[in-house]
Parts: C-alpha cells; sequence; structure tokens
C-alpha cells in the first residue's frame, strides 16, 4: 500500500518536466541561487526530448516561412552550445542535391546566404555549391544528380544535453526527481502546496513552493487544467515526428538534407558509427503522447524520400530501429499543415503572489535562451538576480581543454592504450571528461567488470546508475547511449538483469 510523506521540504521553485526545456530552466534557477527541484513523471529525456532529430540547428526551411527571429536566435545558439558541450554537441556538414523541380537554386544561394550571415557565425564554415559529380558525397547519389550544395550546422545528442543539465542541476545545489508525478498543486496566498507521486512506489509526498514552472511539454495543457485546475488559454498543437534507423548508407561523415516533394526536407544523418538515421515526418497527434510510435506509413514515406537519391535502395526491411516524439507547438492562426506551425516557443507566466509559469513549444537548439528568459520572469518575483550565465559554464564532462575533442581523446588513447580506438571515441562523445569517473583506476578491460556484448561493460551501467540517474537497461542503453544498437535480444536482456538487480539491492538496503 503507497504510503503518504508528511514531512513538506521548501522550494523557490518546482519544476514539472524533465525534457530539454525543464532541465534548462532548473539549472538557469540553481545557478541563481534558488531553491529548486525537478520532478519528471518517466525517466529523464523519457518522451520528445530523446526523439529528436539530434542537430543543433537554425532551421533552413523555416527561412521560407519568413521565421528570421527564430533562425537567428537557433543560429547564435549554435556555437553557444558547442562551447558549454563539445564532447555531445559538434560540427555537421549538410549536402542538399539541387532538384531545380522542387527549389530554384537561386532560392537556395539566398537562402544560405542569410543562414550564413544571420547568427553571427564564427566557428563554423560558410556554406558553398558543390559538383556531385566529383565530389565524394555525389558517389551514393542517383547519377542525375549533378549539382548541389553544402552548409554546416551541429549534431547533438539530445538526451545526453538533458541529462547533463540535471546533474548540473544537483552540482548547485538543486533537486532531481526522476520517475515522480506532480498529481497536485494547489495555490494559496504566497506559495504553492505541491503533490508529488513516486511512480514507482506509489509513496506521495508534499512540498510546498514559492513558484511552479510548467515544463510538462505534451502534456502542458493537461498539467495546467487536471494539477493546477487553471484555464489553459493557448492553443496547442500535438505533433509526432518519426525517425527510422538503417544499416550505414554511405562511408563518409557528411549528412544529406533531401528536398521532398511535398514541400518538406528529410535528413540522413552518420548515427553511431554503423548506421544512417532518416527522418522526420510531420503529424498530427491525438491520444497519449508516452505511447506514439512511428507508424508504417510514416516508415514507408521516409524509405520513399531517401529513394528519391540514394542509389541503393531503402525499404522497411532495412530498418533496424525506429523511434517517435510528440511536440506540443502553439499557434494563434487556424493553420491546417503542422509542417508550418512555428516552432517557436512562449512563455505564460501567471505572476500572482505565488507565479505560475508555463512553456509552450519550443526546440533544443533554442532551450537555454528559453530557459534564460523563463527565469528572467519569474526571478524578479522570488528576489532572485537577472543573470546571463548559462552559456558560460560548462555542462558535466564538457570542461575539455580548449574544447579540442581530438586532443583530449589522443591524450585518452596515450593514457589507456587498452580501450578499443571505436570504444573510446564513443566514450569521450557521451561523457566528456567524466570518463575518468567512470573508468576510475581500471588498467584493462577486464577491470570494466562484466562484459555485456559490443563494448558494454558494467563499469559504465554503474556509472550511470551511480551518476545519471538510470534504472532500467532502457534508460541505459537507449537514452543515455545507443548500446541498444549494437546489443541482441540477449544482450539487452542480460542488461535489464543487471538493473533488476541492482533495484533489488537498493530495495533491500
Amino acid at each position: 500500500m503507497a504510503s503518504v510523506d508528511q514531512q513538506t521540504d521548501r522550494y523557490d521553485l518546482v519544476v514539472v518536466g524533465g525534457g530539454i526545456n525543464g532541465a534548462g530552466i532548473a539549472r538557469d534557477a540553481a545557478g541563481r541561487g534558488l531553491r529548486t527541484l525537478l520532478v519528471e513523471q518517466g525517466d529523464l529525456a523519457n518522451y520528445t526530448s530523446s526523439a529528436s532529430t539530434k542537430l543543433v540547428h537554425g532551421g533552413l526551411r523555416y527561412l521560407e516561412q519568413y521565421e528570421f527571429k527564430l533562425v537567428r536566435k537557433a543560429l547564435k545558439e549554435r556555437e553557444v552550445l558547442m562551447g558549454i558541450a563539445p564532447h555531445i554537441i559538434w560540427p555537421l556538414n549538410f549536402v542538399m542535391p539541387h532538384v531545380k523541380e522542387l527549389r530554384p537554386a537561386w532560392m537556395i544561394r539566398m537562402g544560405l546566404f542569410l543562414y550564413d550571415n544571420l547568427g553571427g557565425r564564427k566557428k563554423l564554415p560558410g556554406s558553398k555549391g558543390l559538383d556531385l559529380q566529383t565530389h565524394y558525397a555525389g558517389a551514393p547519389l542517383k547519377d542525375g544528380l549533378k549539382k548541389g550544395f553544402m552548409y554546416s550546422d551541429c549534431w547533438v545528442q539530445d538526451s545526453r544535453l538533458v541529462v547533463l543539465n540535471c546533474m548540473d542541476v544537483e552540482q548547485r545545489g538543486g533537486k532531481v526527481m526522476p520517475r515522480t508525478r506532480c498529481t497536485g498543486a494547489e495555490r494559496g496566498n504566497d506559495e504553492w502546496s505541491v503533490q508529488l507521486t513516486d511512480t514507482v512506489s506509489g509513496n506521495v509526498h508534499n512540498v510546498r513552493s514559492r513558484s511552479v514552472v510548467n515544463a510538462a511539454g505534451p502534456w502542458v495543457a493537461k498539467f495546467l487544467g487536471s494539477a493546477t485546475e487553471v484555464d489553459n488559454k493557448k492553443d496547442v498543437h500535438l505533433v509526432k515526428g518519426s525517425h527510422i534507423v538503417v544499416p550505414k548508407m554511405f562511408d563518409h561523415e557528411d549528412s544529406y538534407l533531401f528536398q521532398n516533394t511535398d514541400g518538406r526536407v528529410i535528413f540522413a544523418i552518420p548515427y553511431e558509427q554503423d548506421f544512417t538515421l532518416i527522418g522526420t515526418t510531420d503529424v498530427a497527434y491525438e491520444g497519449n503522447p508516452a505511447e506514439a510510435t512511428a507508424s508504417h506509413d510514416e516508415i514507408q514515406y521516409l524509405c520513399d524520400a531517401v529513394n528519391r537519391y540514394f542509389e541503393q535502395e531503402t525499404t522497411p526491411k532495412d530498418v533496424v530501429w525506429t523511434y517517435s516524439g510528440v511536440r506540443a507547438l502553439y499557434d494563434e492562426s487556424d493553420e491546417s499543415d503542422v509542417s508550418a506551425v512555428s516552432r517557436d516557443y512562449s512563455l505564460d507566466l501567471d505572476d500572482k503572489a505565488a507565479p505560475l509559469l508555463s512553456v509552450f513549444g519550443g526546440k533544443i537548439t533554442t532551450y537555454r535562451t528559453l530557459a534564460r528568459q523563463a527565469v528572467d520572469q519569474i526571478a524578479p518575483l522570488l528576489g532572485a538576480s537577472i543573470a546571463d550565465w548559462t552559456g558560460n559554464e560548462a555542462l558535466p564532462g564538457g570542461d575539455i581543454p580548449d574544447g579540442d575533442f581530438e586532443s583530449y581523446l589522443a591524450q585518452l588513447r596515450r593514457e589507456r592504450p587498452w580501450l578499443p580506438e571505436a570504444m573510446a571515441w564513443r566514450l569521450v562523445r557521451n561523457y566528456g571528461t567524466r570518463i575518468e569517473t567512470m573508468l576510475g583506476g581500471a588498467r584493462s578491460l577486464d577491470d570494466l567488470g562484466e562484459h555485456f556484448g559490443s563494448d558494454c561493460y558494467e563499469a559504465e551501467l554503474r556509472y550511470l546508475a551511480e551518476h545519471e540517474w538510470a534504472m532500467t537497461a532502457d534508460d541505459a542503453i537507449w537514452r543515455r547511449s545507443k548500446l541498444g544498437l549494437m546489443l541482441d535480444a540477449e544482450q539487452r536482456e542480460r542488461v535489464n538483469a543487471w538493473y533488476t538487480g541492482q533495484e533489488k539491492k537498493r530495495a533491500t538496503a
């Protein structure tokens, strides 16, 4: 039977939602000295924030929708985010084959000129034209594609970005509670009484907070109505985006952006060294966002889209993994095309004595500016400072000297020559300098404990359990890493059994 904890903790800020927006807001608030609690009903980045195309980008296609302000804001953030997390965010070149029937070359050149210059680019290379008949990127493409363009954006390990922000929350004195649902929030004269329910044990815990931030993503409107009984005045569109992963389709490290016949664009991106990631779709969604999956029609749509460009045909049978996420986009128009709904965000502050701030929309690239603006709005009501600090402080593992990933990787290889090259690359790309905590005094692979397959060892699973809130195999091998792609069903079950054993040990401790 579930128990009710009568002890009441007090906070300045309770953030509901452990996706990228909630994690960014909690980090910013904790860094300003606010007593901060973040709660998430599932695992961190359990839903939308682990289901992106994994890009930090301006959104080239948004220029066609005249979203210049959004694009400029996002472009400026690319290099800021590279600076604070050079291990999980890095530059990526994109090749766009030109199909004159879809968009004229002058339009693409004009768009790329704006893309190069709107955001004050300093580190990333500018765009250029390509002869696909001589350039290596033309090799896997169909013969009829002769000309193209290349431009730059950035890759991001999306769910890791969420976890790293949450780790920083606790390092700055805040508290993070995954698998904790906010089941009620009642506003008093000057503070909120917030009811929290542990989704594993069912235990109920009550806290008090001077303010509440609703960063529940696709549940933002539902939270307002059910937990706080506050009227939702925003028109929220739920939009599902799905991706497929197939075996590696090309041998170089650049990505592709393909124009589709419906006016949308599709990405094909090198993924986890041995695969290609293809996405995304845009489909209006109804139902529980936690149950979103890629439909057969979406999978076929993505296969058809890349088959217009690649010589090698892709079919649904080639797909080794799919994932889907639901975004809550706000729009005050009657726009019926969900692809045209703005990806910008809106912050709704109810500034009564006990403030409530709700976050609508947003994207990974602009999460830090969203967080700053959110905390700037609520900070004066809590006696905290207006500050812009999060772009100057590295996220956990991001304190690589000069942000030089290659030099740090080379140093690791010299110090630990027993680490296989591909494994060393993957570990540094995921954990940065935190790899030293994970590996400790290990002097050989045998020192890393049980081997579960591929380069998955017990030392990594234990690190994720002790430092990153991983409680299940899915937490570890699908969100905090993508080891699930490299392990077979039997090996994945062994990882699951290991985590089950760890939970039993904790329960009886």
